[in-house]
């Protein structure tokens, strides 16, 4: 991903639409991008969307999605998202009088579908949801959300953030309409890419200037001039994933994961699912009598690189009623070791 990111400016470095070389290759590298995202997302290049980051779309995007609709209107979000799947909702219901409804959680941080399917009504206008959650790890059934979502005539928009990295993406497959998430994730650049179904951008009015093209659909939504370099970075990124690939990703995770959740120590309090089973490899602890940014530094000061707080996943830190502490999260992908693993579980227990 460096190497691409270091060619790209040493080789092609100019804007598109010129009558030379490098303006030609970087064409050529735009078109290569939407080729990959769509192979990542299992959709046509046409809807796929590049911008700065996840949460910079998804302000963008919802702002464009909800010009047409009207006070009352309903938007439903989740206690498990990241709150880049939150606030953009909540400054537009707050600038269009719109209500915004939250799906509580289990006990055991599964989404409450019954919960779900209580809050949603003829008005609500979009569902939406994370993939996997970012702060505990826990998956949610999507093609069930999207199927409860259609039911009711309202969009489904998943964030796929924090799954990006632990297993594959199939839109067609999830039948979402809208899905976004973040190249920096899966070992790309500071970058977000979304997709968006065809016939919802071809509906949507962009929020573009007036010479920019309005094709393919997805470049509509595409605002200046595109950070080439990464759009490169986020090719090499998608390659390397490729020549592991998702069954050896997944499966060397989950063994992990089962080492990690086998051998907890007993000073240490785990939210979320007990095993590995309707989760990724993400987990979210605290230690009894050590304070949660104490556990974080001394185990960085050890080597392991864990976060603290909560990891903008406001509302499932409320539900958990850690929003004054926050918890410490250690995450677990596919170039992490049982050493480490075993390394992780011994600092933790001396703490």
């Amino acid at each position: 991903m460096i190497e691409a990111v270091s060619r790209y400016y040493r080789e092609s470095n100019a804007n598109v639409s010129g009558p030379y070389a490098t303006s030609r290759r970087t064409e050529a590298l735009v078109a290569q991008a939407r080729l990959t995202a769509a192979e990542f997302f299992r959709c046509n290049p046409a809807e796929t969307i590049f911008g700065a980051n996840m949460t910079t779309l998804a302000f963008a995007l919802t702002r464009t999605a909800g010009r047409e609709w009207n006070e009352g209107d309903e938007i439903v979000v989740t206690k498990l998202d990241h709150d880049a799947n939150v606030s953009p909702w909540l400054e537009l219901a707050h600038d269009k009088r719109l209500e915004v409804r939250f799906v509580d959680l289990n006990d055991d941080t599964t989404l409450d579908l019954d919960d779900l399917q209580r809050r949603i009504n003829g008005r609500t206008r979009v569902v939406a949801f994370p993939v996997a959650s970012n702060a505990v790890g826990t998956l949610t059934d999507v093609r069930r959300i999207v199927e409860l979502a259609h039911d009711a005539g309202a969009l489904a928009w998943a964030d796929a953030v924090h799954y990006g990295p632990h297993g594959p993406i199939d839109v067609g497959d999830w039948g979402v309409d809208v899905l976004i998430c973040s190249p920096y994730k899966f070992f790309g650049p500071h970058l977000g890419v979304a997709f968006g179904r065809a016939e919802l951008l071809e509906g949507w009015r962009p929020y573009k200037v007036r010479p920019a093209s309005d094709e393919p659909i997805g470049h509509r939504f595409e605002t200046g001039t595109l950070a080439h370099e990464l759009l490169a970075g986020f090719v090499a990124a998608v390659e390397y994933i490729e020549s592991i690939g998702w069954d050896a990703i997944q499966a060397h995770e989950r063994a992990l994961g089962e080492r990690f959740l086998a051998g907890l120590p007993d000073n240490l309090t785990l939210y979320g699912p007990s095993t590995m089973e309707g989760r990724v490899a993400t987990f979210a602890f605290n230690v009894d009598g050590v304070p949660a940014d104490a556990a974080a530094t001394r185990l960085g000061d050890a080597g392991y690189a864990v976060w603290h707080g909560d990891y903008y996943a406001v509302e499932v830190m409320k539900r958990l009623r850690l929003e004054d502490t926050g918890a410490v999260r250690a995450g677990i992908v596919h170039y992490n070791t049982p050493e480490e693993v075993d390394g992780l579980l011994a600092a933790i227990a001396a703490l």
